[in-house]
């Protein structure tokens, strides 16, 4: 790979924001020098860090049910010891996904009533579609319910059977949508992404060798397009580097490959570009984003995350002839090519919650409450991911719960517990999530197995965040007791979803 001049990175964060030492500190958040003038009756202030807040105040709130340890006992046992199957009324705090979870704004909610329920041709989505051209750089916009009915007709239009679409790490429903038309996934990202103890700044980058490599292999014409997600999920939440996404472009353009972006949380992704590429420091994070997007041809969306709303998501191409496709099917599959499945005034929110996604000090909050939870469970010499990503904390249950064989799910028993200590809901990448390979029926190993904690934009408090700090620490220091699990239901697909388990004493 080409070795990229990236600044100096510390696992430590800087008042929640990861930074090098260069990046330029908002008045809001900066420290004080150590030796400030002062009276000749006072000493000199001590060298010390300024709390930062988030840059919203509260306005509607949402009682919280508290239950105790035999409700929730019984509540995961009927639940088959899957978090997905909880009843959300039996949850305290809800870390199961950032997906549709937000808080939506005083500026949302206005929009939500100028909803143009006409059928064709509603006002808000031209105010959609105006929003994306704007921030993301794409011609051609085609709204759906949500991120997987982009997957589900860009997939259509694109892949054939033998195809081969090399990525930086799967994720869940995109591989799905893409072995169902016919192709194979190949996983083309660094080997560090694979090491959760690695603190390589941007550990979502393309293999550029492996990426060569395979395009090689099987050749540029079975290659519908190179699958890029910024940032990468079932990594960590870890960042792609600008530079990196230069290169693979370049490689791109050589071979004459499209290339598609996951785009469901780009604008956390050029958080992390702003933070800890050199040339990004002083740039907007909506100028940073608008570059990223550049050097695609296209992406599929989940609004539900970055763009702060509850339902919706696009599809967006710069072909007018692949435009042209898609717009047919998305009549079949969703809707008209107008609202696509979502509401006039789900696209209204979504337009919105896109120009305050943007925003400088919006994306400094939430990637920093994120981090003040993962830097509370390093202090702690807790096993989790590292660095820490933009969206969640991802625990590592290998490492957690040594004893626990992987055949016994060790992050789905992890998930479990952590219910039950303090009625978190959390959410297992590992095992379960990776399947079963579709040849051989045994299921895929990754060498991540992990818990992931995802914090919903706009949403808890960091009481909230000390809060589950703690029930992580004390599942930590009681971890010895915990068996693993069996599974006794299995979905045909995406089984972790809908997977029902039982307890299993681990093999002696």
């Amino acid at each position: 790979m080409t070795e990229l001049n990236l600044p100096s990175y510390s696992i430590e964060t800087e008042l929640g924001n990861s930074r090098s030492d260069s990046a330029p500190v908002p008045d809001a958040i900066s420290t004080i020098p150590v030796a400030q003038p002062a009276p000749d009756d006072k000493p000199a202030r001590p060298h010390r860090r300024r709390s930062w807040a988030e840059p919203y105040k509260i306005k509607v709130v949402e009682p919280l049910k508290i239950t105790t340890r035999a409700e929730r006992e019984r509540a995961i046992a009927e639940a088959g010891y899957n978090t997905f199957l909880l009843r959300s009324e039996d949850v305290y705090i809800d870390l199961l996904t950032d997906s549709g979870t937000a808080a939506m704004s005083d500026y949302q909610w206005a929009g939500m009533m100028m909803g143009d329920e006409s059928y064709a041709g509603s006002k808000n989505f031209y105010n959609l579609e105006e929003k994306i051209q704007k921030y993301y750089g794409y011609s051609y916009i085609i709204p759906t319910h949500q991120g997987r009915g982009a997957e589900n007709i860009l997939s259509q239009i694109l892949i054939k059977p033998g195809d081969y679409v090399p990525g930086n790490m799967y994720f869940t429903t995109t591989r799905l949508h893409q072995e169902l038309a016919g192709g194979t996934f190949v996983d083309v990202i660094i080997d560090e992404a694979h090491d959760p103890a690695s603190l390589h700044p941007f550990k979502g980058n393309i293999d550029l060798q492996k990426l060569t490599d395979t395009i090689d292999r099987v050749g540029a014409a079975r290659i519908p397009y190179i699958s890029v997600a910024g940032t990468v999920n079932m990594a960590g939440g870890q960042p792609m580097s600008m530079a990196n996404m230069r290169e693979v472009y370049q490689i791109a353009q050589r071979y004459g490959i499209r290339i598609i972006l996951d785009a469901t949380r780009a604008v956390e992704n050029a958080y992390f570009i702003q933070q800890r590429e050199a040339d990004y420091h002083h740039q907007t994070i909506a100028a940073i984003l608008r570059e990223f997007c550049a050097y695609t041809d296209g992406c599929t969306m989940s609004g539900k995350k970055d763009a702060l709303v509850n339902i919706g998501g696009w599809l967006a191409l710069n072909d007018p002839e692949l435009y042209e496709e898609a717009s047919n099917l998305v009549v079949i599959y969703e809707g008209l090519h107008t609202y696509g499945g979502m509401a006039g005034r789900d696209m209204e929110a979504m337009a919105r919650g896109i120009e305050e996604s943007v925003q400088d000090e919006h994306i400094r909050a939430r990637v920093g409450q994120v981090e003040y939870l993962g830097q509370k469970l390093i202090d702690w010499k807790i096993p989790v991911v590292v660095p820490i990503g933009g969206h969640a904390i991802y625990l590592d249950a290998k490492a957690f719960l040594p004893h626990i064989p992987q055949d016994y799910f060790p992050a789905q028993r992890l998930a479990a517990e952590l219910y039950l200590e303090a009625g978190i809901r959390t959410m297992e990448r590992g095992i379960v999530s990776a399947g079963r390979n579709k040849e051989t029926g045994d299921h895929y190993y990754p060498n991540l197995e992990l818990v992931r904690l995802t914090i919903p934009r706009r949403v808890y408090t960091q009481a909230h965040m000390d809060l589950t700090a703690e029930a992580v620490e004390e599942v930590y220091y009681n971890r010895d007791r915990l068996e693993g699990l069996m599974m006794i239901h299995e979905p045909k697909y995406l089984r972790f979803f809908q997977a029902r388990f039982a307890l299993k004493s681990p093999v002696s």
